[in-house]
């Protein structure tokens, strides 16, 4: 089917999109001016109007970072997109849409890696599915999470993704949109930046309900935040400075970055980007999350790990490892009895696993819910994938929830014979939340209720319950 000239116009000036059978899309539309040049390390400051029509058919420039490294790379994609104008959104809409629900969707990469040009990431199904859906780039790594020794802002990329959350707020009526439907949504990094959105003022009042897939619900002090800042200064040989970093080329300072994180993991070795507690962040979002008063979609995958420690890694881990971990994060005891007892035949990296993916994720996404008292929904996404044994791993879940099965990049993770069926489960219930702010379950509550996502869907009170009660 061919594409039709299609043309909206915003305030800053007209774009040119492509309209495709009943779907229009309109790419790379600048949100903000290029946080380069007298720009860079500051916070996002408005695009200029242009004059004529701006075209819209492509994506933006993607912002500076490496590819996945190792067998990650296997199952991850990147895509590099050349240019300094990066901060930028893109809209799929019905071509008939009239105050039309919205999800503006923040995607991962653990803060240093990805773009919403990736292909698993098509608005397509949202919008043929009577949503407007937006999607963005934002600064990642030392360009949008350093923490300089300087009064430098902190946190560019959640400053980054707010101002893109005012622009959809401002905007989305020209694209047939309602700016008092919008629900956030994001995966992972994307998840963490959903999280911080809700937790400020300014951001959390835009907002009429949110999807958190996988998303860590933690800040940290500046000091630890700053930690891969002024490590990455001294292999620079620099002052861990905004001024200093300025004299060096982007591509420079992410080389640098990749020597220093080679081998580590979420839990181990360099230092990894991280949101800063802040005057415009001043608590950790799984605090201050708790009080927003709207609904919230949010949950996890029963294997996260699994992408994170590739079978080679999980067979080195020892139990004096898994010892020094418990110890260094604090975990209890009785939590990896626990574990042990819930998979009796897992061996010692698999359990090291386990009680990372309920440290990091999943004990604090179910005090969040347990917490909240606006309507809470949660999930579990439990289908066991055939690539590289890795089960029910991080970001598996994105296919399915984007009812992009068939993409080749969806593929990577979910093999090629992924039950369509449950990726028509999921995208229906994302679109319901963001219609009603209900997915289709009953809320979560003294009966601890989830869906798990499977073969064959059910809802039932939380799984694994003891390993979880055992982090607090």
């Amino acid at each position: 089917m061919s594409d039709d000239d299609v043309t909206r116009v915003i305030s800053a000036g007209a774009v040119r999109g492509a309209r495709t059978g009943d779907v229009e899309r309109y790419l790379g539309i600048s949100y903000a001016e290029a946080p380069f040049g007298a720009n860079r390390f500051r916070a996002p400051r408005p695009v200029s109007a242009w004059e004529g029509v701006r075209d819209a058919t492509a994506f933006g420039a993607t912002a500076p970072q490496a590819p996945y490294q190792g067998a990650t790379a296997e199952l991850l994609g990147s895509i590099a997109i050349a240019g300094e104008d990066i901060l930028t959104a893109n809209v799929w809409r019905p071509a008939d849409a009239d105050g039309a629900p919205v999800i503006l969707w923040i995607h991962g990469g653990a803060l240093e890696r990805g773009t919403a040009a990736l292909s698993v990431y098509d608005g397509t199904a949202f919008a043929r599915d009577g949503i407007v859906f937006v999607s963005i780039n934002y600064r990642l790594g030392s360009e949008g999470f350093s923490v300089f020794d300087d009064d430098s802002a902190l946190n560019l990329g959640v400053a980054d993704a707010a101002a893109a959350l005012r622009w959809v707020h401002e905007e989305i009526a020209a694209f047939g949109g309602d700016p008092a439907r919008i629900t956030l949504m994001g995966e992972s990094a994307g998840g963490a930046i959903v999280a911080a959105l809700l937790s400020m003022p300014d951001t959390r009042r835009l907002a009429a309900g949110a999807i958190i897939q996988s998303g860590p619900l933690s800040a940290q002090k500046p000091k630890k935040a700053g930690r891969v800042t002024r490590a990455l200064a001294k292999r620079l040989g620099v002052a861990a400075t905004s001024a200093a970093f300025a004299e060096l080329a982007p591509d420079k300072i992410v080389a640098a970055r990749v020597e220093q994180a080679a081998g580590s993991s979420p839990i181990g070795g360099a230092p990894a980007f991280a949101l800063a507690l802040s005057e415009d962040l001043p608590d950790e979002p799984e605090t201050a999350i708790v009080d927003a008063d709207i609904p919230v979609l949010i949950g996890t995958n029963t294997d996260e790990y699994r992408l994170w420690f590739p079978p080679a890694a999980l067979e080195s881990i020892t139990a004096g490892k898994l010892l020094l971990a418990r110890l260094a994060l604090r975990i209890p005891g009785a939590a990896v009895a626990a574990c042990r007892r819930v998979w009796p035949r897992a061996s010692v990296g698999e359990v090291f696993g386990q009680i990372a993916t309920e440290y990091l994720l999943r004990a604090p996404m179910l005090r969040v819910a347990a917490a909240r008292t606006a309507p809470t929904y949660v999930y579990e996404f439990a289908w066991q994938s055939p690539v590289r044994d890795l089960r029910a791993a991080h970001a598996l879940e994105l296919g399915f929830v984007f009812d992009t099965l068939d993409d080749d990049e969806a593929k990577r993770m979910s093999g090629t014979d992924a039950p369509q069926s449950l990726a028509d489960e999921m995208h229906a219930a994302w679109v319901a939340f963001a219609r009603t702010g209900a997915p289709g379950w009953p809320a979560y509550g003294a009966d601890r209720l989830t869906r798990v996502f499977d073969t064959a869907s059910r809802t039932e009170p939380v799984r694994r319950a003891a390993v979880v009660d055992a982090m607090r």
